[in-house]
């Protein structure tokens, strides 16, 4: 049976605070609306981590609630500048924002489910079955963006409530009883999940997914009440290098401006400025080639964003504010980050010239024909990938899954007329899939990879010369069905799994989502681990991505095992310096 949730069954609003409001509403308008919106993700972000612990596998990679969070944050960003009481202009604001921010799997289906309201919201205000009929389209989305809806998700705790609140509207119905119905189904639905998932009930959990949309509907329904919710902001784990202050010892008043800045924005064009729709994203690449270079822009919907270093940010600030307003601006001195990449040695190294560092790139006057985004986590890994043909790499994986519009950015700097999508990770393949149906500028494949074993393979049989984009990817199918991909990792709870009892500490290896091996010793379950792996068909290649965590001594008493129990075995290392599991093993 699974656990007794911490998880708070929501309070209805009391008389005093309904009095305080002027009694129960009948209309939800726009200003509103972006207090509940804004209360759902501080209620949310104050109980991330509770989320996040909501993981079938007792390993320390759980990231949901951080995903969520970043999601619903993105579209709360979005709707600070839209000073209007029109309920849909605010709805589809934010379901834009989330679009774009949407991170992880959990994240995807969240903007989905907001994307799909919003375009049952066309009015300035609605009322219980306007609002009701829109969150139907919400959840009829939700489904339609997972290629094989499980329940006893997320899915099934947003469709079961809003199925509950929408069949209870009568004339008398306010907004507030409205919410009252749906927040209270939510969180008797979410207590069911584990009777609809076998895994659920088998790791004591309820959905972490359906955790995370309870919190953010309770968080709309306390601000409708009346409450006020505590901004206590979450500890997200991304793993980004934090930089150091800057001090007289890298940039000071004897310092040159050698690099420029790294300048990006999100503009949020204006109809009193601009026709939006006939918008020259063209014109304004144009533009920013003539002042810097690294240039990314790109336009979805009323939003540009857009990232070039350049001298002179002032100047791309003026032109682009002829067209609309600022919704984010991040401007950084680049002499100071490369001086402190450099550290002590970069006094002895010479610095390009200011006119080479200015020079704007060449003009890519034809697209190649095919190219290469990859995601890694792991110097190690990167610099891998990089030699194997990705173009662009970007930084993600367990617990550090990138967002739709990272993915956007990526496309633009390939220049392809085809590129392939390796996302190497199972929760970051739909926000790869989102931005590849978002971006208009290629044909994007998304190569199935989802493991960094599996993407090794498969982009290490990319052909670059062949004919048609099928074949390349009939190919990689072939090679990703031959590799059987596991990891090892710590075990961070006690637990009853797949015949396995596991406790706090012990190692564990996972493959395919199964735990298959768990023991008190981390080599003890290392070794587990190759025997089951090589035990799987004919397999005669052994590659072990080696992680941050791993020491030289391990890696010896490994090659030492397959020498002696799996002779005829090649053996491969590659120092991936991955995070989170010490080591990953692929296959062949």
């Amino acid at each position: 049976m699974a656990k007794k949730t911490k998880i708070t069954k929501p309070k209805a609003g009391t008389q005093k605070t309904l009095a305080q409001k002027g009694g129960p509403i009948k209309y939800l308008g726009g200003l509103l609306f972006r207090r509940m919106a804004k209360g759902g993700a501080m209620e949310l972000g104050s109980n991330v981590e509770e989320v996040n612990q909501l993981n079938v596998f007792p390993v320390p990679d759980g990231d949901t609630g951080d995903n969520m969070h970043r999601t619903i944050e993105s579209g709360v960003a979005a709707i600070e500048n839209v000073d209007s009481d029109n309920l849909a202009d605010v709805m589809h604001a934010l379901s834009r924002g989330m679009l774009m921010g949407a991170r992880g799997n959990s994240g995807v289906i969240l903007s989905q489910f907001f994307a799909g309201t919003a375009k049952g919201l066309s009015s300035h205000e609605a009322d219980p079955e306007t609002l009701g009929k829109a969150l139907e389209m919400g959840v009829k989305q939700a489904y339609s963006s997972v290629m094989t809806p499980t329940e006893g998700t997320i899915l099934t705790v947003a469709r079961e409530a809003v199925e509950y609140a929408v069949g209870r509207i009568t004339k008398k119905s306010t907004i507030h009883s409205f919410f009252a119905d749906l927040v209270r189904e939510m969180h008797n639905s979410l207590e069911r999940t584990p009777d609809a998932l076998s895994a659920l009930k088998e790791a004591g959990v309820v959905d972490s997914g359906g955790a995370g949309l309870f919190y953010i509907m309770d968080g709309f329904y306390r601000v409708l009440n009346g409450e006020e919710i505590p901004d206590t902001p979450p500890a997200i784990r991304e793993k980004e290098p934090e930089r150091a202050t800057p001090t007289v010892y890298t940039f000071n008043e004897n310092s040159e401006m050698t690099y420029g800045y790294c300048t990006e924005l999100l503009l949020q064009l204006q109809t009193s400025k601009t026709d939006i729709e006939h918008f020259d994203i063209e014109s304004l690449k144009a533009f920013l080639s003539s002042v810097g270079d690294s240039i990314v822009a790109f336009q979805t919907g009323s939003i540009v964003k857009l990232h070039v270093h350049t001298f002179t940010p002032e100047a791309v600030l003026a032109y682009c504010r002829a067209f609309g307003e600022f919704l984010t601006v991040k401007i950084e001195n680049m002499s100071v980050q490369h001086t402190e990449q450099q550290g002590a040695t970069s006094a002895q190294t010479p610095s390009p010239s200011p006119s080479e560092a200015t020079e704007p790139s060449a003009p890519q006057l034809e697209k190649k024909r095919y190219g290469v985004v990859s995601v890694s986590i792991g110097r190690g890994v990167e610099e891998l990938f990089r030699e194997l043909g990705a173009d662009v790499v970007i930084a993600g994986g367990q617990t550090h899954n990138p967002s739709t519009s990272e993915f956007l950015e990526a496309f633009e700097k390939v220049h392809a007329e085809e590129i392939f999508v390796f996302p190497n990770n199972s929760n970051i393949v739909m926000a790869a899939t989102q931005a590849a149906e978002l971006y208009e500028g290629a044909k994007v494949h998304i190569v199935p990879t989802k493991s960094i074993g599996t993407g090794y393979v498969a982009l290490s049989t990319l052909d670059f010369d062949a004919e048609d984009a099928d074949t390349i990817l009939q190919g990689m199918d072939a090679a990703i069905a031959r590799v059987t991909s596991g990891y090892i990792s710590p075990s961070i709870r006690n637990a009853e799994m797949h015949g396995l009892t596991i406790r706090t500490g012990d190692t564990i290896g996972i493959v395919d989502k199964e735990i298959v091996v768990a023991e008190a010793e981390r080599m003890d379950a290392t070794f587990g681990l190759i025997s089951y792996l090589l035990s799987l068909g004919d397999k005669f290649m052994l590659t072990i991505f080696v992680g941050a965590d791993a020491c030289e001594e391990e890696t010896g008493k490994i090659e030492e095992y397959v020498t002696q129990k799996h002779s005829g075995v090649e053996l491969y290392f590659i120092q991936g310096d991955q995070e989170v599991y010490p080591f990953i093993f692929v296959a062949e």
